[in-house]
């Protein structure tokens, strides 16, 4: 509809300024080829001595035609304002004194539209060939009748041509729309697929390139809906996995208990020992998926205050000296200045935690784990370094996903429950900051965090995550 009111309306426009402008230009020419022709005919009166009674038949045929080829009237009044002769013959011998033979009786030239009548008029005074004396006057009465007829054709011409471009942009509107609307069905059905669960379709729009951009977006956010779906899937795989692991231990043992009568007090013990182990393994497994869960940004809420970070990461590493002792890693802490930030205590004291006892879980015997922290005039930086295992290229984007181990035989062994990077990711996201990772296999890796000294409520920087490293 926009389309075709757009296209009709200058249309309209158009012929109605054109209309007036053709209608102007023929009344014009017609006015000027009168003024010719009342000249000619005035030096036709003057030398034949039209006056004089002379010639007048030759004249008075040459008027009638003239009269009748302009669709108008002439009437020729000499020098007393008698109306010498007209070509209608009714007013013959009568006497003009009209306001037309008034002026040109003075030497005046009338042209002019007569809007009312429809009719062109003229008054032109005859004058002897010298100039000196007005003899008489011509009036010239033409109607434009034929003149409306032309319009009135250029106009029927117009209207044709206008019903055709509107009909032509009916057809036109139908295309486009079909066009357009198409291709966004499409996108609207692939969405209730998606409502549906069905994220495996991808959508590829032809067209302007406008199309291509909405089928790029879409098929951008559909990967990702796609990934999100593979990672609630495997996280509640993983979960069930979890913690059936110890259930089904501590099944085996105490199946293995009543199986059997009269068990020593040793291997009782030892079971029980066991058990025990399993209950702790479930117990911290949960204790993680719970903070995990109070570690979503959406619902966490986040303790605001003042925190002196060399101190809180020097007593970080002095409770994890004994477990570091154990297996000959040095813990070394180098700070470039002191430091203080607007932070929760608590959970970035659980995130920094969580680096550094990764560190020291997947190292070498005899090996080291540095922490170093710096800061400029706006974010403060903790790099936990250690000359570990290091992660494999294929599987660094990886190791924040929740119960995500690279070597699930090793992780065993190391205890924990695969929870501990990824919440360690949210507490960092909680504060605006972002976090990296640097590692080569066998080699050791870098985790750098880089954290806001300002805490800016969400409700001031709109929730915005800056993840950029």
């Amino acid at each position: 509809v926009a389309l075709i009111g757009v296209t009709v309306s200058p249309l309209f426009i158009m012929r109605l300024v054109a209309l007036d402008n053709i209608e102007a230009q023929l009344r014009t020419r017609r006015l000027n080829e009168l003024s010719n022709y009342t000249l000619i005919l005035s030096n036709q009166i003057v030398r034949s001595n039209y006056f004089k009674g002379e010639n007048t038949d030759i004249i008075h045929a040459d008027m009638s035609q003239s009269a009748s080829m302009y669709n108008g009237r002439i009437l020729v009044i000499d020098s007393q304002y008698t109306i010498v002769k007209d070509t209608y013959a009714t007013l013959n011998g009568m006497t003009s004194i009209s306001q037309e033979t008034i002026k040109a009786m003075s030497g005046e030239n009338i042209r002019r539209y007569n809007k009312e009548e429809k009719m062109l008029e003229m008054a032109v005074p005859i004058t002897n060939e010298d100039k000196s004396e007005i003899l008489g006057v011509i009036l010239f009465y033409s109607s434009t009748s034929d003149i409306q007829k032309t319009c009135d054709l250029i106009g029927q011409s117009y209207n044709g041509i206008t019903a055709a471009l509107i009909c032509l942009c009916v057809v036109l509107s139908l295309l486009i729309a079909n066009l357009f609307t198409k291709p966004l069905k499409r996108v609207a059905t692939s969405i209730d697929r998606m409502s549906e669960g069905h994220f495996d379709e991808e959508i590829h729009l032809r067209g302007f390139s406008e199309l291509k951009v909405i089928s790029d977006s879409f098929n951008t956010m559909l990967k990702k809906l796609q990934k999100l779906e593979n990672s609630r899937q495997e996280f509640v795989s993983n979960v069930s996995h979890e913690l059936k692991t110890p259930i089904t231990s501590i099944k085996v043992l105490a199946d293995s208990l009543n199986m059997q009568e009269d068990v020593p007090n040793d291997v009782y013990k030892e079971f029980m020992q066991d058990i025990v182990v399993e209950i702790d393994r479930e117990n911290e497994i949960i204790n993680d998926l719970l903070s995990l869960v109070k570690m979503d940004k959406a619902v966490a809420e986040l303790n605001i205050a003042t925190v002196n970070i060399n101190e809180m990461l020097e007593m970080i590493l002095k409770r994890l000296r004994p477990i570091a002792a154990k297996r000959n890693i040095e813990l070394v802490f180098e700070s470039f200045r002191q430091v203080s930030a607007e932070c929760d205590e608590v959970k970035i004291n659980l995130a920094f935690t969580n680096l550094v006892e990764n560190g020291i879980k997947y190292n070498t015997a005899g090996g080291w784990v540095k922490v170093s922290l710096d800061a400029d005039h706006k974010y403060f930086y903790v790099k936990v370094a250690d000359s570990g295992i290091g992660i494999p290229e294929e599987y660094q984007d990886q190791i924040f996903e929740r119960f995500y181990r690279v070597d699930k035989a090793r992780s065993r062994e190391t205890g924990g429950t695969g929870l501990g990077l990824a919440i360690t990711r949210n507490v960092i996201l909680m504060h605006d900051g972002a976090v990296k990772v640097l590692s080569k296999e066998d080699e050791g890796s870098t985790f750098v965090v880089r954290i806001p000294l300002k805490h800016v409520p969400e409700n001031q920087n709109g929730g915005v995550n800056d993840e950029k490293n």
